[in-house]
């Protein structure tokens, strides 16, 4: 899937490296229907779907990467097309946004989300 990291994220790790900013406790996944490719000027998905937004598990599987995995559940039929990280649960930044072809969900079905970010 294509990923952006997307202006807000870039300024925000900015501001935990000269000081000014905190990294968030949790970083957060949400998924959504929209269908305009991912852009480095996005700071939202572009149609959320109505699931709440959910805790993903941080990892450094090597000095220069962070790894992100989180999972949502459908709540009811939905074409799926877009994924964000966010710093909170609801409102705040989105720093990254991918799009992608259709995953079709039935309700109670779940997609789980990897995103490794290579500093290199």
């Amino acid at each position: 899937m294509p990923d952006v990291f997307v202006t807000d994220g870039e300024e925000e790790v900015a501001d935990f490296f000269d000081g000014s900013g905190a990294a968030p406790t949790n970083w957060f996944v949400d998924w959504g229907t929209g269908v305009t490719g991912a852009v480095k000027a996005d700071s939202a998905l572009e149609t959320p779907a109505p699931e709440a937004r959910q805790i993903m598990t941080e990892s450094q599987p090597t000095a220069s990467q962070n790894q992100l995995v989180g999972t949502i559940v459908a709540t009811a039929a939905r074409a799926i097309t877009e994924m964000g990280v966010f710093d909170l649960v609801t409102g705040s930044r989105m720093v990254i946004r991918s799009t992608f072809a259709v995953i079709n969900v039935a309700t109670d079905d779940s997609i789980k989300f990897t995103v490794t970010i290579t500093w290199a």
